[in-house]
């Protein structure tokens, strides 16, 4: 044994000492609904073994003109292992050491599908997906994109395999990032070039008077045009065919809301100690340390964001970056702070706002679901709950409670039995095992096991909910995907909620998912994340990419037009306040995705695309005006991409 780990250890360092000096370039064709090229791997380092049993990474140098996702694959033996890249760094060279695991085993357990599927690098991020199996006889690599952008190109120059993780390397000549938080390696309209340029911008803003009167807002954000029965808190009705809020006045209400709001979002920096040569000029240490427990990102973590919110008000940020997030949410017809957000702003109860339960017990390793077996489960729930709700139960600003938000378990029930059998000893294991002994071991009987743990779950939550805090919703769960959702399931949230929630990021929310969701659960439904973009600033182009900005106040027009005009959504999110980090989130997402960029500017055509549909919403739910039907050109989203090599 001895001698082979030695064996490969030296093959790996002999493997990683033979660069190539030419390069292999993929021109990826903006006119093809998937565009690639495969390369045999001896062409470009012919000291490659072809089984890399042994070898945990993969390190490739390469180049790409655009930061949208590509896929990477390899033929084996077995078929073609892929999965999806995002760089980081477009229009230079870096070094991407990819671990193997990605292409070869299951993801290991997470609470919800961001964790399972995103995981960060230092060059950029890896989204697993596509088939995966042993890597044996090992001969191609395959670079393909869907639906390109502005006929990118790829370029590799080595490819190595290493035993440990080599880190990433970004070898570009210039920062990638410079003093603002923008992409250096970009041009763009409206591209920051000097501090004079942001004060003049932010100056206007901050000067311009702001009114609600084009949407006839309620004190709540309810329609002035129709009034029925006030409790003094948020609920639902239905009134006629269709289903409402109707806010604490007696207002009916539709949830016209924006995830993740706070001050001095995006620009986050992480592990800057991996990443030499890519920042310009970080923001002073001793800003982060002086307003660190002010609730702003949570940490001392240096941040482009809070910087250029600190250049443009001072010491005063704290109480100015607040004020200016309801100014903007006046203008913009925003009447809800959505999911993820800033503690500090919702309790200012300036808007009304939606809040998540972090306290109920749900765990990563049961990939979302909840040891309900645990004879402490119901007190300790009932603790967190009572001590949590105390704060809000009699806030009339708070709309309602999300209980979970994309479980991980969903169509991998049969894993999951797997993983409890496979690990620690705890209630939910031994129940499972009786559960399997007295019924019998199968695929069907494991999801009914599943099924029943997560009714017993909904059921007691909801009940300790209630008790503590008769006042407010239960928002349930944000599902994934309710397309395909099992109609056990749908039942158990009519049982359990006050609203089925779910995200659903997609060109238009299909009319039959929700007809389905409605009659089968009886509830009125929110959809907690959407969104849509591109790659003109150097960041992924989210999960619904579209050719520029322009396009993307028109996808939202068409998408939240078209999703009102059901009579059962009363409600949305949309994914996100501010663009994410142009460096990555924890889990590695960079998505060109916000309101506002890092520099602290409104995307104006985003803006004024939801300025203009918050104006006549109330009309399209009730049904007397049609939504917009221009859709966006070349929109694509972020599901399978179809096969292009006939593997």
């Amino acid at each position: 044994m001895r001698t082979i780990l030695l064996a490969a250890m030296a093959a790996s360092l002999f493997v990683q000492c033979k660069p190539t000096e030419q390069t292999f370039k993929v021109q990826l064709d903006s006119n093809k609904e998937v565009s690639g090229q495969k390369f045999a791997l001896k062409d470009i380092n012919p000291e490659l073994p072809a089984n890399w049993d042994g070898y945990k990474f993969v390190v490739i140098e390469y180049k790409t003109t655009t930061a949208q996702r590509f896929h990477i694959g390899f033929t084996t033996d077995s078929g073609y292992n892929e999965l999806r890249i995002m760089s980081y760094v477009p229009n230079a060279w870096n070094k991407l050491a990819i671990p193997l695991k990605y292409f070869m085993e299951l993801p290991d357990a997470a609470v919800d599908l961001a964790a399972t599927f995103n995981h960060a690098r230092y060059m950029g991020w890896v989204n697993l997906g596509g088939k995966r199996g042993p890597l044996q006889g090992v001969d191609s690599i395959g670079i393909r994109m869907r639906k390109p952008i502005h006929n990118p190109t790829i370029e590799i120059r080595s490819i190595t395999l290493a035993t440990e993780d080599p880190g990433d390397e970004y070898m570009g000549e210039v920062p990638a990032v410079d003093k603002f938080g923008q992409s250096n390696l970009v041009e763009y309209a409206r591209k920051v070039s000097s501090l004079e340029q942001l004060k003049q911008e932010w100056e206007a803003e901050d000067n311009e008077v702001v009114t609600t009167e084009a949407y006839n807002y309620s004190k709540f954000g309810g329609y002035k045009q129709y009034r029925v029965k006030a409790t003094g808190f948020f609920r639902t009705e239905k009134i006629g065919d269709r289903w409402w809020f109707v806010d604490p006045e007696g207002y009916l209400f539709l949830s016209v809301g924006v995830d993740c709001v706070s001050p001095g979002g995006g620009g986050t920096v992480r592990d800057i100690d991996k990443r030499n040569g890519m920042y310009k000029e970080l923001p002073p240490a001793e800003l982060m340390e002086k307003f660190a427990n002010r609730n702003y990102r949570g940490s001392r973590s240096a941040s482009f964001g809070f910087w250029n919110q600190y250049r443009r008000y001072g010491d005063a940020f704290p109480e100015k970056s607040k004020e200016l997030i309801f100014k903007r949410m006046d203008k913009w017809g925003l009447n809800t702070i959505a999911n993820w957000s800033s503690t500090e702003v919702m309790n200012m109860n300036r808007k009304a706002f939606l809040i998540p339960l972090n306290v109920i017990g749900i765990e990563h390793d049961l990939m979302g679901l909840c040891d309900v077996y645990d004879p402490a489960f119901k007190s300790k729930v009932d603790k967190s709950l009572s001590d949590f709700v105390a704060l809000y139960k009699n806030n009339p600003w708070l709309i309602g409670y999300f209980i979970g938000n994309e479980p991980a378990w969903l169509d991998e029930e049969a894993r999951l039995c797997g993983l409890i059998l496979d690990g620690k000893d705890r209630p939910i294991k031994a129940a499972l095992k009786k559960y399997l002994a007295e019924k019998g071991d199968t695929p069907e009987i494991r999801k009914e096991f599943v099924l029943s743990t997560f009714r017993t779950f909904l059921a007691t939550t909801n009940q300790i909910l209630k008790k503590h805090d008769p006042n407010h919703l239960n928002l349930g769960i944000r599902f994934g995907n309710i397309l395909t959702l099992d109609e056990e399931i749908l039942q158990m949230c009519g049982d359990s909620f006050d609203v089925l929630s779910f995200n659903c990021y997609d060109l238009v929310p299909n009319p039959a998912m929700f007809d389905r969701a409605l009659k089968i659960s009886g509830l009125p439904m929110i959809i907690g994340e959407y969104h849509f973009g591109t790659v003109d600033r150097g960041m992924a182009q989210s999960l619904w990419q579209v050719d520029s900005q322009e396009q993307r106040g028109v996808a939202y027009r068409y998408y939240t037009e078209n999703a009102y005009a059901h009579p059962g959504l009363i409600g949305t999110g949309y994914f996100q306040w501010c663009d994410q980090d142009l460096t990555g989130r924890r889990d590695g997402e960079n998505y060109n995705c916000g309101l506002i960029d890092v520099t602290d500017r409104p995307y104006k055509e985003q803006v004024e695309a939801m300025m203009e549909t918050a104006k006549i919403l109330f009309d399209i739910h009730s049904g007397t005006k049609q939504p917009i039907d221009r859709k966006p050109e070349n929109a694509r989203g972020h599901e399978a991409i179809p096969d292009l090599w006939n593997e």
